[in-house]
């Protein structure tokens, strides 16, 4: 007996070890997916610089509030009611995260090359391997921030400098605070909401703010004067960048921390790069390809390492119904 428990112990430990490591590929994916919908919204958004801006955003959040909330009922999720301070941190991620966020990316393309912006957006893993952490109660681990500071800088070479005036420039530290908020604001009503709840809450407030600011500032006719390119950017934003990435993302949040989770953000830049590449038709230069591979190299580092299973993650209770 005592022989066989000598050798069982090390097989279950293996085969725990095995399955751990599998889950962590699993959700470095599903969160590498996620920023690479919004990436490509760099892009995409392009095609709305000259549609009312807050009534096309309106209708959006929309859709997407009306998908999520669908796709909650089937899978049986129960949604619970914000209270006190959670109601600050839903609009604040609402006001920031989508709302400003989004008139950043339009207007600043407006003004800049997507490659700026994205490289603003690319400075968020340092954002968050540092206040990410630190909003979680953990002291910030140097790994990460290492790899973050590897991954800022593969996902600036990716994109290059690009050509803007001064507007683009304040436009892109504008959107690098709103992509940081959009994270950062989640993790305290995350415990309680999870990944459908923070993505449910959020997309409808901010529904609501973008209606309130398009009908009082663009009236409600400006419906009228969207395009069939503008509807189609559209679609794909209330879905894919919208619906599916949130979801997505707010689940990584969870189950890798803001810190760790932080660093997947560095693969926005490198989805833009291939917007950009099927929208303009130019193959990447060599110094994007050099880019690609440190960005893998510093993720490499944030979550490969060995003491990635002692990383805390943030705990959510299952709500099925």
């Amino acid at each position: 007996m005592g022989t066989i428990e000598t050798v069982t112990a090390p097989v279950n430990q293996s085969t725990h070890t095995a399955a751990r490591g599998r889950g962590r590929v699993r959700r470095v994916a599903v969160g590498a997916f996620a920023m690479s919908l919004v990436g490509s919204s760099v892009g995409i958004s392009h095609a709305l610089i000259s549609a009312p801006l807050f009534t096309a955003q309106a209708i959006r959040y929309v859709a997407a509030a009306g998908i999520l909330i669908t796709l909650a009922k089937r899978a049986r999720v129960q949604l619970v009611r914000p209270r006190g301070l959670e109601w600050l941190w839903l609009s604040g991620i609402a006001a920031l995260g989508l709302v400003l966020f989004n008139v950043a990316v339009v207007r600043g393309v407006a003004h800049a090359e997507p490659a700026v912006i994205a490289v603003a957006v690319a400075c968020v893993p340092v954002v968050l391997g540092v206040a990410g952490p630190l909003l979680e109660r953990r002291t910030p681990s140097g790994r990460v921030l290492i790899a973050a500071v590897i991954v800022t800088a593969g996902s600036a070479l990716v994109e290059g400098t690009g050509h803007t005036d001064a507007a683009g420039v304040a436009w892109a530290a504008v959107a690098l605070v709103c992509e940081a908020a959009f994270t950062l604001l989640a993790v305290p009503v995350l415990p309680r909401h999870g990944a459908w709840g923070v993505s449910v809450h959020s997309v409808w407030i901010g529904a609501v703010m973008l209606a309130v600011l398009g009908v009082s500032t663009e009236g409600p006719g400006a419906v009228t004067r969207l395009t069939a390119a503008d509807w189609a950017a559209m679609g794909y934003l209330a879905v894919l960048v919208t619906a599916v990435a949130f979801l997505l993302w707010y689940s990584t949040v969870v189950a890798l921390g803001a810190g760790l989770g932080g660093l997947i953000t560095g693969i926005a830049p490198i989805s833009a790069a291939v917007v950009g590449v099927a929208v303009e038709g130019r193959v990447p230069s060599l110094p994007v390809w050099c880019g690609v591979l440190v960005v893998l190299a510093g993720l490499s580092v944030g979550l490969l390492g060995k003491d990635f299973s002692r990383e805390p993650v943030v705990e959510v209770p299952a709500r099925s119904s």
